[in-house]
């Protein structure tokens, strides 16, 4: 089978993301619905006084086997439905809609609520399910986790035992959708309908006995909903609460290098965005020129003076020193590039890559053009622009208009590099040398300078949090970009970075981590 894969949690984020694209839930679930539909009428042919049963869950697998049992009743088919739950427990709006609709067909459809093995026995009696042409197993989909209790296993049991034709929504209930293996019990379907794409878990040898055949059925779901980093991105990785009993350090102590005889704020501005992210604590490590001048910017911040007047390679000892105690090393934001100073950041990069997560921007970039260092296995994100990029590569980069262009090239890079290339431009493109997303949050405004450094801090905090490179490389993309926009929102395109800094907790609560799956079960 040539389909493509796509993991519980890839399509958990592709769901979520097509509704930030604009793409109502309700339009895939109807989608969904539809193709349980029509592959039940292809099972049965002529689908008039046919006896069909839904058995629903209350999540959005329920909702896809409610808009089911209405196609299949505009159609002609005898229609019953057994909620697992009561209305009240269904837990979208999309799957509740659903159910409204079919409340007010009482002609077409019978509907029961079950919450007990008393009642499901009696709806199972009185719906004669035993008689049905087919049952459609709507109960769990990709979200399922956790030991499955009553009345769902004794649905999934009357199921299994019923000798029925059974066609399972998206996966059969309670098999796992990623590594195949079944709970106890899981439903032996006749056909399992897989939306959009493939499961992992229903082409392994554990999961044969309960998928019966596979179809894979389109629901629209736009391409870019797994391109694009989104909501669902940011509510997949990003952290859960934090323990009561959790100590400083815990969630990242940032190390920014950087400032010189020109540049105070960039180094600043990356250790404010990396704090106000969630990072415990941020230190600065700065040529003396600068370093009191750092120190003056905001008492949250802590300074340490370098030797000279600019990053030298005596410094490096300190730098290792202090390095040590950090969870992610910033190296860049306004270093300066005289050759001293390239060869003391091609130095700290050489030691650190295989020991310490790194964010590598600004004259950091140039440095690495100056004299490249191969980052095969160091956790290293690089976030260069358009003309940093042309000089990191030698290459011409493809201008913003050929996007495919674009992300082909990034991707060649990162590949080259053994690092995470992030382009920042208007869409900004990500890639790890072999998967490549794009962000589309941000607006013209943050042409201001130091929206790079805030990047900077976003992303080293989020790698300080134990995500991979080319995860937080995304997040971070998406959430400075949000920041960004929800301080046009206020401001217009009168922004400075601190205005994109002051934001980032907006940003970051407006898609707070849930955890992904049933609850419960």
């Amino acid at each position: 089978m040539c389909a493509e894969v796509l993991s519980s949690r890839e399509m958990a984020i592709a769901d979520e993301n097509a509704a930030f694209l604009g793409l109502p839930r309700a339009f895939l679930m109807e989608n969904a619905g539809r193709a349980v539909a029509d592959e039940v009428v292809k099972r049965l042919g002529a689908i008039r006084g046919r006896r069909v049963v839904v058995i629903a869950g209350p999540g959005n697998n329920g909702g896809d086997g409610l808009v089911a049992a209405r196609h299949l009743a505009s159609m002609g088919a005898r229609v019953s439905v057994i909620l697992l739950g009561r209305e009240s427990v269904i837990r979208t709006e999309e799957a509740r809609a659903s159910w409204r609709v079919l409340k007010q067909m009482i002609l077409s459809v019978e509907l029961r609520e079950v919450f007990t093995p008393e009642e499901l026995s009696a709806a199972w009696s009185e719906l004669k399910v035993g008689e049905a042409d087919v049952i459609v197993d709507a109960i769990f989909g990709t979200g399922i986790r956790g030991r499955i209790r009553s009345p769902f296993s004794d649905a999934i049991e009357r199921i299994n035992s019923s000798g029925r034709l059974v066609v399972a929504v998206d996966i059969p209930s309670g098999l796992n959708p990623d590594t195949g293996e079944p709970s106890q019990p899981t439903v032996k379907a006749d056909v399992t309908v897989c939306l959009h794409k493939l499961k992992p878990g229903l082409l392994k040898p554990s999961a044969k006995e309960f998928v019966g055949e596979i179809v894979v059925a389109g629901i629209g779901m736009p391409p870019e909903a797994e391109l694009v980093v989104g909501p669902g991105d940011l509510r997949a990785y990003l952290p859960g609460r934090r323990p009561p009993h959790a100590k400083k350090g815990d969630f990242g102590r940032i190390l920014v290098v950087g400032g010189g005889p020109d540049y105070s704020g960039a180094p600043a501005l990356a250790a404010l965005a990396a704090l106000r992210t969630g990072a415990d604590l941020a230190v600065v490590a700065a040529p003396k020129s600068v370093a009191d001048v750092i120190r003056a910017f905001s008492p949250n911040l802590i300074v340490r003076k370098l030797s000279s007047d600019k990053l030298v390679l005596e410094d490096l000892p300190l730098l290792l020193k202090l390095a040590e105690r950090s969870t992610c090393v910033i190296v860049g934001p306004g270093l300066g590039t005289g050759p001293e100073t390239f060869r003391a950041v091609t130095a700290l990069l050489d030691h650190l890559k295989e020991k310490t997560p790194l964010v590598i921007d600004a004259d950091a970039i140039k440095a690495l053009a100056s004299r490249p260092i191969n980052l095969s296995g160091a956790k290293a994100v690089i976030t260069p622009h358009a003309g940093e990029l042309k000089l990191l590569s030698g290459r011409e980069v493809p201008p913003p208009t050929d996007l495919r262009g674009r992300m082909e090239f990034v991707k060649g890079v990162a590949a080259e590099l053994g690092a995470v290339v992030l382009l920042k431009a208007h869409v900004d493109v990500i890639s790890n040398g072999e998967r490549v997303k794009i962000n589309i949050t941000g607006n013209p405004g943050m042409t201001v300078g130091g929206t790079g450094d805030v990047l900077s801090g976003v992303v080293a905090t989020l790698l300080s949090w134990g995500l991979e490179p080319f995860v937080a490389a995304c997040l971070g993309a998406f959430v400075n970009g949000l920041a960004g926009d929800l301080a046009a929102k206020k401001l217009g395109y009168h922004l400075t970075a601190t205005d994109v800094i002051e934001h980032l907790p907006e940003a970051l609560r407006a898609y707070e981590r849930v955890e992904l799956g049933t609850p419960g079960l």
